[in-house]
């Protein structure tokens, strides 16, 4: 079922993150962070692929110390391909090093590096290496005379961080910038970009932090970014979740699939099963997942128990059953096939890989 809602989206100036365009017109890209030690190289690229792999534009690392600089750099040379954000905390030097060791952003807030000296060296060094910066405002780390101030986090207080963080950069003349503002309350959240995104004109990168364990964090995740994606406000996400990395990716995938903003895999729609289904609906899509795992090339696949709304549903994806005695399958809105129980998930995956197939050869086809 296609939908014709067009979200309008903000006007934001692009930077770029190695080979991913950020802001402007370019598609709203995911991000996710490896939670292995970065002096650990094997472990730390062994998350990065999977997190590509599962469908990550961006990985941000944690670059706490020298030695994890270092240690970046190597990881830098083994997934050359990825652009990697150093994430850096109060030691300039470290961000620094992090930029030389090939850091395609850095992730520092200019506020909290100390004396002017040491936030010129660090824009000179971004400007040197064609690198952008960017600010992460945090409820949990106001700085103190803003808590005194406001009494407690709030969005004013978020934004005016926020705007302390920016002026810097914007004295020394450096706008290739993006911001994010984060709290784990979400109302508190999607004020202060609401109000930030009027102000500036660079990329936002959106997240609730902190947003709790996989599937509650999910939640709070999708309202608040969906809260701001549906308004247009938002460059890039991440999804900040007490779980692996690749859960946050595929949360990513589904928030901005589910706005139609990107389209990426096997989209299943499917119903939650009842009393009605001919056949154990839960079971077959937890199989049909875990088989496509892999696939990357957008394709829609309705999986529906009975004929009361799989007909409906079924028709209108490129792929679909409707439960009955056999199974209806429709291809490109026909009844094409009628599949036992027993086979149904190994025939419908055979479909799907058909169809894939299929269009790969036309369009290869059709570029010579």
């Amino acid at each position: 079922m296609q939908s014709h809602h067009k979200i309008e989206r903000r006007k934001s100036r692009q930077i770029r993150v190695g080979r991913v365009a950020v802001g402007g017109d370019a598609p709203i890209a995911i991000q996710t962070m490896t939670n292995t030690d970065t002096e650990d190289v094997a472990a730390t690229v062994a998350q990065i692929r999977a997190a590509v792999k599962a469908g990550a534009d961006i990985v941000r690392v944690s670059v706490p110390t020298m030695d994890a600089a270092r240690a970046f750099g190597l990881i830098k040379k083994e997934v050359g391909y990825v652009p990697l954000v150093a994430d850096i905390h109060f030691n300039y030097r470290v961000g620094l090093e992090a930029a030389k060791q090939g850091a395609d952003c850095l992730r520092i807030n200019p506020g909290n590096i100390g004396n002017d000296k040491k936030v010129s060296e660090v824009v000179a060094c971004a400007r040197d290496h064609g690198i952008p910066i960017r600010i992460g405002v945090n409820a949990g780390s106001l700085e103190a005379d803003l808590q005194e101030k406001y009494g407690e986090p709030n969005s004013d207080a978020l934004v005016e961080s926020a705007l302390r963080h920016i002026e810097i950069l914007k004295r020394h003349n450096f706008e290739d910038f993006k911001v994010s503002l984060k709290a784990s309350e979400i109302f508190m959240t999607v004020e202060a970009y609401r109000k930030l995104a009027k102000l500036i004109d660079q990329p936002l990168h959106l997240g609730i932090t902190e947003a709790g364990g996989l599937r509650s964090g999910a939640v709070k995740s999708s309202i608040g970014l969906g809260m701001l994606l549906a308004d247009g406000i938002g460059d890039t996400v991440r999804i900040s979740l007490a779980a692996d990395p690749i859960e946050e990716v595929k949360v990513g995938w589904d928030i901005l699939k589910s706005l139609h903003i990107r389209n990426r895999g096997i989209n299943l729609v499917a119903c939650p099963s009842c009393s009605r289904q001919n056949f154990d609906v839960v079971k077959v899509v937890a199989e049909l997942e875990s088989r496509f795992e892999e696939i990357d090339e957008p394709l829609d696949l309705a999986v529906i128990g009975c004929v009361v709304n799989g007909p409906g549903e079924a028709r209108e994806a490129a792929i679909g059953v409707a439960g009955g005695r056999p199974n209806s399958i429709y291809v490109d809105g026909s009844i094409q096939h009628k599949f036992k129980n027993e086979d149904l998930v190994d025939r419908l995956e055979a479909l799907v890989r058909e169809k894939l197939a299929a269009r790969k050869a036309a369009k290869e086809a059709a570029n010579g």
